[in-house]
């Protein structure tokens, strides 16, 4: 866990600060590790943020979307009908994966002028489908928060209102947490006390620091 990256690359392949890619199945507790990470110094670049963004009315992405879906995923205001859409998308997967050949490229630009103003000891980079969208070839580092999937169903109905049904199809979705797991450097495992996360991110935060002062000689 702790040892040290190779640093004999060439200088130009080492311009930019070393960065961590966090990512986690739906209703895992991303948002809840990436604050405790913000509150040790670590600049967070959250794509979910960058995702909301590149959707904004007026934008390109919106525009594609809508003559790719129709205009159903469109609210009164002109503004992403986000529950519409995700029905759609989550019950067929080349509906799917249509929506990301929109947003992804322009999620990664973003992503990486974010990463260029952000500075910081190290960067904690936030994806969701990391390793579905490739983005985790950008990253130095994988952590994966994690927790069982019951744990998972039952935060996103409270959280979104789901149907047991529906929340379901997305966990069935997304890349099992088994595979997940097994392309992680680290875990943080978010089913207990908010203690014991917090315990997991400051040991983690420690190596990190560690690891991105290596990176960077």
């Amino acid at each position: 866990m702790t040892e040290r990256p190779d640093t004999s690359r060439p200088e130009s392949a080492r311009q930019r600060i070393w960065r961590v890619g966090l990512t986690g199945g739906i209703a895992s507790g991303k948002s809840a590790v990436a604050e405790m990470f913000a509150g040790l110094g670590v600049p967070v670049i959250d794509t979910d943020r960058i995702a909301r963004d590149v959707v904004s009315p007026g934008s390109p992405a919106l525009e594609e979307i809508a003559a790719a879906f129709g205009a159903e995923v469109l609210l009164a205001d002109g503004s992403l009908d986000r529950a519409q859409l995700r029905k759609i998308v989550f019950s067929e997967a080349a509906r799917r994966k249509q929506l990301e050949a929109i947003t992804h490229p322009r999620i990664g630009v973003a992503m990486e002028a974010q990463c260029r103003q952000a500075g910081g000891p190290y960067q904690l980079v936030v994806v969701p489908l990391l390793i579905e969208s490739g983005l985790d070839q950008r990253v130095d580092r994988v952590l994966v928060v994690d927790c069982p999937e019951e744990l998972q169903l039952r935060r996103l109905m409270t959280r979104d209102g789901e149907s047991a049904a529906h929340a379901k199809q997305v966990l069935a979705a997304q890349l099992s947490r088994a595979e997940r797991l097994a392309r992680a450097d680290d875990v943080v495992d978010n089913s207990g006390s908010l203690t014991e996360t917090r315990r997991r991110v400051m040991a983690l935060d420690a190596i990190y620091r560690e690891l991105a002062r290596a990176y960077s000689r």
